[in-house]
């Protein structure tokens, strides 16, 4: 995997700790919320794309995939907190409380669970590779 420079990393884990301001405001209610977490996905989301694999593995380039399936789930949480402050796509009610009310939590859930195996299963599998060349 190509390694970040010292400012991506910064901006990948500045990324990071405004996702998880902005989720935790959230919860609370808080009207900037939405934003600082968009701003943390757009940057932790950039961050992870600039991380190519050049190598053949299979098995990272599946775990590659999983990562790119997470950041998509990220933005797509983005998008649900944003229509949960206020009925962003104009449903009736009923249809809101089912779909979209709070629901930012079980993509992000999603989101996160998948960040963490594919990011425990990378650091077993890359120094493996390593080994091998």
């Amino acid at each position: 995997m190509k390694q970040l420079n010292k400012v991506e990393n910064v901006i990948f884990l500045l990324g990071a700790v405004m996702m998880v301001a902005g989720a935790v405001a959230n919860v609370f209610q808080v009207g900037w919320a939405s934003y600082v977490f968009a701003m943390g996905v757009a940057a932790y989301v950039l961050m992870q794309f600039k991380q190519s694999y050049e190598g053949t593995s299979t098995t990272v380039m599946r775990l590659r995939q999983l990562v790119i399936v997470s950041d998509v789930l990220f933005i797509l949480t983005s998008l649900l907190m944003f229509a949960n402050n206020d009925n962003l796509f104009g449903f009736d009610a009923l249809t809101y409380a089912q779909y979209i009310h709070n629901n930012w939590v079980v993509t992000l859930l999603v989101g996160a669970v998948l960040q963490l195996y594919t990011y425990w299963r990378l650091g077993v599998e890359l120094p493996k590779e390593q080994k091998k060349s």
